[in-house]
């Protein structure tokens, strides 16, 4: 005879029939708890299904699927002629004292320690006002999303499709890609370049952290100029290896720092954005150009050219990047359409001697199996078919009216609150607050009042924080900037 008890516990199973989960599955967890908290015990039969039926109400059919369930789980077992039955098994399994959170749907805190990491930050995930004076970012709705789509879909109706969709490829990227960005950046950069010098990554900071995972070991010394990249200084950090970091002035990275610090220690790397430098906007002179290329030839260090944004300059032609000028394979070169087009696209490359880029496949491969080679294909084709060259050519004179009409509204309506220089490039405009406007709490009124800000803290280096942040021009309107640089002005009074 079955035990009143456990038709009172069978009785008292809550099924909610407007639920999205099947009825059928919600009787399965109700009876996996009280197996899991040691209300049913290992061996104990269970009341049969008709029984169950109609102490709750359902289907017979209901019940024997959920049964039917935690047999293939291994939780129940049925013996034909006998019933149905906790697993015998279950004697080793230690019950779960009752616990309020068991049931729930998703778990806030590990039952694991995680060590804490303090160099690292979560990313905010806040609403996007309309108003926004960002890190320097592209106008999405100048970039050729109609032509990358167009190229896209047809890379999804051409033939070959086991090669693109039933097998892995070359985690370097496809021949194609490759190919084409070897043509594009020899055209383009002045580099010298085949196809197996490139490597597709997903953005400049996968770019990043694939050449710090796969060079740098614990105790390398990194050279950086401050201020700096903070996700760079985070991925040094997150390799062992010791940061240094050296002056930047208006003339960019100062090398004969540099010098100084070869001469009393090996340097494995030094991480430059020589063409506008992140984040002050600063050109590297043409004699700290040669000076580094010498110094990397001289003592033997790796150096990582980020040119985030080379398609970008206003005065003059963009300055040829230092791997056009490298002979010796001394410089890994690191580029990105995300930001061309947006950020939302991870389009990036790295292009560099052909064995370092063979050793970047066989790394990447434990992270990221390979790029998406249909993306990849897709910018190919708008390479190859001019699609590029022509928006370039169509969107620098509107950044440049961005341009000139933020750096006048700056002038004009906040004066002596603030400091900087006319960028020659980019999309931003390094601006050095007075020392009496907090960053921080500036941020926050701004985004009270529907306007997105940095607060600082992105580019705080000290001793070198001078109050300063990067506001970006390009991604906004010309109406748009008009009206942020309003809501500063009042801020700022």
């Amino acid at each position: 005879m079955d035990s009143p008890i456990l038709f009172g516990l069978f009785e008292h199973i809550p099924l909610d029939h407007t639920a999205e989960r099947a009825v059928y599955l919600q009787l399965a967890d109700a009876m996996l708890i009280l197996i899991k908290q040691g209300t049913l015990r290992a061996g104990q039969k269970l009341p049969g299904s008709r029984d169950i039926a109609r102490l709750l109400h359902i289907n017979r059919i209901t019940v024997q699927k959920a049964i039917e369930e935690l047999v293939i789980q291994g939780w129940l077992e049925s013996l034909i002629g006998k019933g149905t039955f906790v697993s015998t098994h279950m004697k080793d399994y230690e019950p779960v004292k009752p616990d309020k959170h068991l049931s729930a749907p998703a778990h806030q805190n590990a039952g694991f320690t995680i060590k804490p990491i303090h160099y690292l930050h979560s990313v905010p995930d806040i609403p996007f006002p309309e108003l926004h004076l960002d890190d320097g970012y592209p106008d999405p709705a100048l970039a050729p999303l109609k032509e990358l789509y167009r190229a896209y879909r047809n890379q999804l109706t051409r033939s070959g499709l086991y090669n693109k969709f039933g097998c892995y490829g070359n985690p370097a990227g496809t021949p194609w890609y490759r190919q084409t960005m070897s043509e594009y950046l020899n055209t383009t950069r002045g580099l010298h370049t085949t196809a197996q010098n490139i490597l597709s990554v997903r953005g400049t900071l996968m770019g990043i952290n694939l050449v710090c995972n796969a060079l740098i070991e614990p105790g390398d010394i990194v050279v950086t100029g401050v201020p700096g990249y903070s996700r760079m200084e985070q991925n040094i950090r997150h390799a062992g290896a010791q940061h240094i970091g050296i002056s930047v002035d208006e003339y960019g990275m100062v090398t004969d720092e540099l010098k100084n610090i070869c001469k009393k220690h090996r340097v494995r790397m030094v991480y430059v954005t020589p063409h506008h430098h992140y984040p002050t906007t600063v050109s590297l002179r043409l004699d700290r150009r040669m000076e580094l290329l010498r110094l990397a030839n001289e003592y033997g260090f790796i150096i990582l050219e980020d040119d985030y944004d080379f398609d970008f300059h206003y005065k003059h032609r963009p300055l040829l990047p230092l791997a056009s000028a490298d002979q010796h394979g001394m410089v890994i070169y690191c580029g990105s359409f995300s930001k061309s087009f947006s950020p939302a696209f991870r389009m990036g490359y790295l292009v560099a001697a052909e064995n370092v880029i063979e050793h970047l496949s066989k790394v990447r491969v434990m992270q990221d199996r390979q790029g998406d080679h249909i993306l990849d294909n897709a910018v190919a084709d708008i390479i190859h078919d001019g699609t590029i060259t022509r928006y370039l050519r169509r969107t620098l004179p509107v950044y440049e009216r961005r341009r000139d009409l933020f750096c006048s509204l700056l002038q004009q309506q906040l004066k002596d609150r603030v400091q900087f220089n006319i960028p020659e490039g980019g999309m931003s405009v390094w601006t050095v607050f007075d020392k009496r406007i907090d960053l921080h709490e500036l941020a926050k009124k701004a985004y009270q009042k529907g306007l997105l800000l940095s607060d600082g803290d992105l580019h705080g280096h000290r001793p070198h924080h001078n109050n300063g942040i990067r506001i970006g021009f390009a991604s906004s309107t010309e109406d748009q900037l008009t009206r942020s640089v309003h809501i500063l002005k009042t801020l700022t009074k």
